[in-house]
């Protein structure tokens, strides 16, 4: 098979496209010959050795990249149901990775049976970056007294939390960078979409909604955009924060407003993710109660993620492109 293999930490040059033997599944485990591969953020971080939570760092080099596909079974190891042949998939790898391929091996345990309206490219949105999704809004009873603001609305994540609002009755501002995205945001169903590259977008919200209108605001960006965005949060809002990728993983650069600031503005303030949101699920081995949550809202038509594709033998630029916000949505490898 083909597949994308890092032999060296560093830049997204290291990721070379090669030929290596085709894996075989062990017992109680599954090959599926993938159809969609997801790159995640993450995938980026540890590219370059670095560790983030929960996730290790590839003890042995080379290792091939990724944690989420989709597509068919197409090889069954000891002891599994042969119901599985054949059958459309989606999974997590967990900790194991292997996922910029051509065929990918993985427990059954894993596995969500795809329905016939779920395409592999936007099911493989759901089991990672529809999970983390599904994750933060634990944190949220959101309904049509809300007006939500998520930064980054046109990103993997945001793109959902926007449908998701959207579907519970929010009104929904999405802020986004460049017109593009913007557009994208609307198609999302955003009752406002301004782009935070402007100057202006706080004073936008404003005009239309008033001078402090979210009570929520999902914010995985950081640094000085995220901490802006908490100004516009109402008396007795939330603000939750995901990530900060505005700051290249630096934790540093994530906004969390200190116990001061939260009490002048009359808001709560907190990171979700990682052991919080292990937390509200039960713990980190309940995690797949997410995927099947993002799983099944995307059957039903509430979750329709936007997928940006690029060939798998392109895994490099797939990186370069996400590392400077030049995605829309999901991004995923075709094979």
């Amino acid at each position: 098979m083909h597949a994308v293999r890092l032999h060296a930490f560093g830049p997204a040059e290291n990721l070379r496209y090669e030929r290596v033997p085709d894996p075989e599944p062990g017992p109680g485990q599954v090959r599926i010959a993938v159809a969609a591969a997801g790159v995640h953020l993450v995938d980026t971080a540890l590219r370059e050795g670095l560790r983030l939570g929960p996730v290790p760092t590839p003890a042995e080099l080379p290792t091939i990249p990724g944690r989420e596909v989709a597509g068919t079974v197409d090889a069954l190891g000891e002891g599994v149901d042969p119901a599985w042949l054949g059958r459309r998939v989606a999974t997590h790898l967990g900790m194991a990775p292997g996922g910029y391929a051509e065929l990918a091996v993985t427990g059954t345990e894993r596995l969500h049976p795809l329905p016939g309206s779920l395409s592999e490219d936007h099911a493989v949105a759901l089991v990672g970056t529809g999970r983390t999704a599904m994750g933060i809004l634990r944190f949220a009873e959101l309904s049509s007294a809300d007006t939500v603001l998520v930064l980054a609305a046109a990103g993997g994540i945001g793109s959902l939390l926007v449908q998701y609002a959207r579907h519970r009755g929010a009104t929904v501002v999405g802020a986004a960078g460049g017109p593009e995205k913007v557009r994208t945001v609307e198609e999302l169903g955003a009752d406002l979409a301004v782009d935070y590259t402007r100057g202006d977008w706080a004073e936008r919200i404003r005009e239309k909604f008033g001078d402090r209108p979210a009570t929520y605001l999902f914010e995985g960006v950081g640094g000085a955009l995220g901490r802006s965005a908490t100004a516009l949060l109402a008396p007795g809002g939330s603000h939750l924060s995901y990530g900060y990728a505005s700051t290249g993983f630096s934790p540093e650069g994530q906004t969390v407003l200190s116990e001061e600031e939260q009490r002048e503005l009359g808001v709560t303030s907190l990171s979700v993710l990682g052991k919080p949101m292990f937390d509200r699920v039960g713990g980190m081995g309940n995690i797949r109660v997410l995927e099947e949550e993002a799983v099944t809202l995307a059957a039903a038509g509430v979750l329709v993620p936007p997928v940006h594709h690029f060939p798998l033998a392109q895994a490099a630029r797939a990186h370069r492109a996400l590392e400077t916000r030049a995605t829309l949505g999901k991004v995923a490898l075709v094979p």
